[in-house]
């Protein structure tokens, strides 16, 4: 009897094991680590997780699993998305976001030398609630969209 609860205790951890790999860096704490980092590079306050914005995140993402085209939702909220393939994690897709910062011209309050659009959504200052989502599409590539409540990006004005 001893044996067995030993083999179901290692059974446990084994499968508790294989399955978190795939929740890190995909957990609402990861996205807002990875969102306010960046946003407190250029002193703008951090966000909080917002369940309604992320159940619409989800939504869109679940319905993007068939074809994992990069499409907007058109929704209520700003939005960045992207996908990747192999072990591309919400951590990740903030990461190329915030990659596009050195297109950004301060000076000009535009994009110079490329695109720059998600990096100023993601330090919207006044985007203040985020919701991320995660799914691995039918062709196993991962699909990631945020949204951002309120929306960024607004023409005429800078993002901080």
């Amino acid at each position: 009897m001893v044996f067995s609860k030993i083999s179901l205790a290692f059974l446990c951890l084994m499968s508790l094991a294989l399955v978190l790999p795939s929740y890190a860096q995909n957990s609402p704490q990861d996205y807002l680590n990875a969102h306010n980092a960046a946003r407190a590079e250029v002193n703008v306050g951090a966000m909080t997780w917002d369940n309604t914005v992320a159940a619409y995140a989800q939504n869109y993402a679940n319905s993007r699993i068939n074809d994992c085209n990069l499409v907007h939702s058109g929704g209520p909220y700003g939005e960045n998305i992207a996908k990747g393939s192999g072990s591309f994690t919400g951590t990740a897709a903030v990461n190329l976001w915030v990659a596009e910062k050195p297109n950004y011209d301060i000076n000009s309050n535009s994009c110079v030398g490329g695109e720059c659009l998600h990096y100023t959504q993601v330090v919207w200052r006044n985007s203040v609630r985020l919701g991320c989502a995660r799914v691995q599409c039918a062709n196993g590539w991962w699909f990631v969209t945020c949204n951002y409540d309120p929306p960024g990006n607004v023409i005429g004005q800078r993002p901080f």
